[in-house]
């Protein structure tokens, strides 16, 4: 039973870092840091994916510098939501919705999963150990997209599997 509880204080303790590791890659895209602060959170070899109007691949945009993160698209945080190697960002500007999804490896971002315009379910789909059973629910919907104005306007929408 110690062990267990152990276990759950180290996976909340990473999550709280990687979520503040996140945090601070939007400050410094926010004007209150350099993209240099930037390059040093993301690996060198960055994944990076994205589903949405070509158009919209903003956050790209600003990472390879072909826009300056001082006068592109501001992506301003609605919501931060840290799940195991995942934090998940949220956001909404004017008629523009959108979620990031950072992944995470030894406080490396390795990975971007950008959706423009996109509703997103992020489900576990990993089998429940017996352990779970006592702690959670069953549904394996480990976060939902919340967009604010959803009910006027449709949205494609996509289940990403951690």
């Amino acid at each position: 039973m110690d062990s267990l509880i152990l276990q759950e204080t180290h996976q909340e303790n990473f999550e709280i870092q990687n979520k503040g590791i996140v945090e601070k890659l939007y400050k410094a895209l926010l004007g209150q840091g350099t993209m240099e602060m930037v390059s040093k959170l993301l690996a060198s070899d960055l994944e990076y994916w994205f589903h949405g109007p070509p158009k919209c691949q903003h956050m790209m945009k600003v990472l390879t510098g072909e826009i300056d993160h001082k006068k592109g698209f501001k992506f301003e945080p609605r919501s931060v939501t840290s799940i195991c190697e995942c934090v998940i960002i949220e956001g909404w500007e004017g008629q523009a919705y959108w979620v990031h999804v950072w992944t995470l490896k030894n406080g490396l971002i390795t990975q971007f999963r950008e959706y423009f315009n996109t509703w997103l379910v992020v489900r576990d789909l990993r089998p429940p150990r017996w352990e779970d059973h006592k702690h959670h629910d069953h549904s394996m919907t480990l976060w939902r997209s919340q967009p604010r104005d959803l009910y006027r306007r449709s949205l494609p929408g996509l289940v990403l599997a951690i």
